[in-house]
Order: structure tokens, then sequence, then C-alpha cells
């Protein structure tokens, strides 16, 4: 029977990555990936050469999971790498997923790297209980979620863009109240990894003041 195995790739030190994902990605006939770019240089540091190589991501994922799944149906194997992390985290995954089990195909995920968790832990929040809301809308809708985390108790965590970061920081401010302790992670696993911790005022001020780069990972204390 065939199988899909979603492959969790290193958010940023190459080495982030299992024996066991090494060796799936060298005995698959497909590799699918989100940047065949970025999964290629991810496959030669490892020295893996990929049978069939295939682009994966969000502007393709609807007609191509069907192609996919027919090769599976005649018996391939294949195997899914996002860019960083483990796909369907904010990540292409999903369809495929739904349309392999539609079909009966075995669906297998290997533990692995993925920017939520040690964010989650480097905050030095609350880590028994945690919702994690991944990217928030950027218009429509946007207000609406935020207005539903008013009362959540739980460590919230989000993605953002760099781009976005002191905007959003000061959204929750004005919603949690700028003394709600939050943590702002950075190119974590990566050269210049940075973790910020302090009140979400504390960090407005933090990070005003400097010029932000890298994939950006926000956790916020929940409600007292």
């Amino acid at each position: 029977m065939s199988k899909l195995y979603l492959i969790p790739s290193p958010i940023g030190n190459l080495e982030d990555i299992t024996l066991r994902a090494i060796r799936i990605l060298k005995e698959v006939d497909i590799i699918l990936a989100e940047d065949k770019r970025t999964t290629g240089f991810l496959l030669k540091h490892h020295g893996i050469q990929a049978k069939k190589f295939y682009s994966h991501h969000q502007h393709n994922e609807h007609e191509g999971a069907s192609e996919i799944v027919d090769k599976m149906l005649a018996g391939e194997n294949a195997a899914l790498v996002t860019d960083a992390g483990t796909p369907g985290i904010s990540d292409p995954g999903y369809l495929i997923v739904q349309e392999c089990l539609k079909h009966g195909i075995t669906v297998e995920c290997l533990p692995g790297a993925t920017a939520l968790i040690p964010a989650l832990i480097n905050s030095g929040l609350p880590a028994d209980r945690f919702c994690f809301e991944g990217f928030l809308p950027l218009k429509k809708g946007r207000q609406t979620r935020l207005a539903l985390l008013a009362e959540e108790t739980r460590t919230m965590i989000f993605y953002e863009s760099p781009y976005r970061l002191v905007k959003t920081l000061q959204q929750f401010s004005d919603l949690f109240g700028p003394e709600r302790k939050a943590s702002v992670s950075r190119e974590l696993t990566k050269l210049f990894e940075e973790n910020k911790r302090g009140t979400l005022a504390e960090l407005i001020e933090y990070f005003s003041a400097k010029t932000i780069k890298g994939e950006i990972v926000i956790v916020v204390a929940g409600k007292d």
C-alpha cells in the first residue's frame, strides 16, 4: 500500500532533521516541495538524490493533489516537505492529506521541527495549556478574531511577518492591556536567534527602535 509521509524540515539549522526523515527522503519515489530551491539545498546538504521532484505549494496544491494521488494509487510512495517546519502548520499539506485519506492512502507524519514549540518554551510563559492561532487575518475577520481572544486564558501563540510585528503588538496591547506578558522569538535556530521577553509595552518600545528581520513567533500570556 502506498503511503504519504509528511516530513518536518529544519526551520533554520540544517542539522535539525531526524535520521528517519533522511532515510525516508532517500527511499520514496516522489518528493513534493513547497519551494524546490529551498528543499533542493536541504537534500544536497544531506546527500539525498530525489527520484522524482515536484513543486507543491499554495498556488498549485488544489490541482496538484489529485495528480499525486493518482501516482500513489499506482503504487508510488511520496514525501511532502515544506520550506520550514511541519507540513500543514501554516503551510501546504492539508489538502493532499484529505485527498489521500479519501482514497484510502496511508498518511504518516514524522515528528520534528516546528517553530511554535521552541518559542512557547523559550517564552517562560505557562506551557501546560496553550492555543495556536497561526497568522491572524490581514484585514477581513482580523478584529473579530482578536475580539474572540479577549477572554482567552490559555497562552496564545501567533506567527507574524517582521513587517507587521510592531503593529500587531500594538493591537495586542490595545486588546489585552500594555502590561500583559509576552515574548517575541525571531530567527529561531539560526545564527542570530533572538528571544525577547517582557510586557507588550516593553516589546513595542524595543522593536520600534530597530530593524526587524526573519520569521517571527509571538507568545502572549492568557488572561488571569
